[in-house]
């Protein structure tokens, strides 16, 4: 079984089920971005761990092996389930999200159709949240490529978010976003500051 198998069937099981998910990381970034070997798939599902249950029955379904000894605690203590699909070798992160915020990304999903399956991929825009947030080295890379990739992108939806975000993590983040969109040379950025009215 493939990558693209693989996630088909995750896919599809999630939408038996009603799960909102959407799939993040390194498999959005081949997508948005600069195409790089990755071995993980990283998946935002739009529920509390409350439903936990559920997700352990598709994974068990899938012929998944579930990572954690514990996992109703390994999940409360950091909303992450991973699982491994022994046949392929890829990890599955399947990540916890029900923050205002997470609400929003999970229903802003681009569809890919995957072998007759519309798989839902986190948005450009949430993808670019991501990263900004991350800053790590590769990410701000990524980052780069996805905004040269991708020239019509909502702004204001970005900014709308970075701003309540630098509030929690009391840090620069739309000046971030900026830099490296003139750094891009995209004249449009240029008019923007960190007191745009959003």
């Amino acid at each position: 079984m493939g990558l693209k198998t693989l996630i088909k069937k995750i896919a599809s099981e999630f939408l038996k089920s009603q799960i909102d998910y959407m799939i993040t990381g390194g498999q959005t970034v081949l997508i948005y971005g600069e195409p790089r070997l990755t071995k993980d798939i990283d998946i935002t599902l739009g529920i509390t761990p409350n439903k936990l249950d559920d997700v352990l029955k598709i994974a068990k379904k899938l012929k998944l092996k579930i990572l954690p000894q514990d996992p109703h605690n390994f999940v409360k203590e950091t909303m992450v389930l991973p699982l491994l699909d022994e046949k392929t070798g890829l990890r599955i992160d399947l990540i916890f999200s029900f923050s205002e915020y997470g609400k929003e990304a999970v229903k802003r999903v681009k569809k890919i159709n995957i072998k007759g399956v519309d798989v839902n991929y986190i948005s450009v825009e949430d993808l670019i949240i991501h990263k900004i947030i991350s800053g790590r080295e590769r990410d701000i890379e990524d980052l780069k490529y996805i905004l040269i990739k991708n020239k019509k992108i909502d702004e204001k939806y970005i900014l709308k978010w970075l701003k309540e975000f630098e509030k929690v993590l009391n840090r620069n983040l739309i000046e971030t976003f900026i830099k490296i969109r003139c750094k891009n040379e995209n004249p449009q950025i240029k008019n923007l500051s960190t007191n745009s009215t959003l």
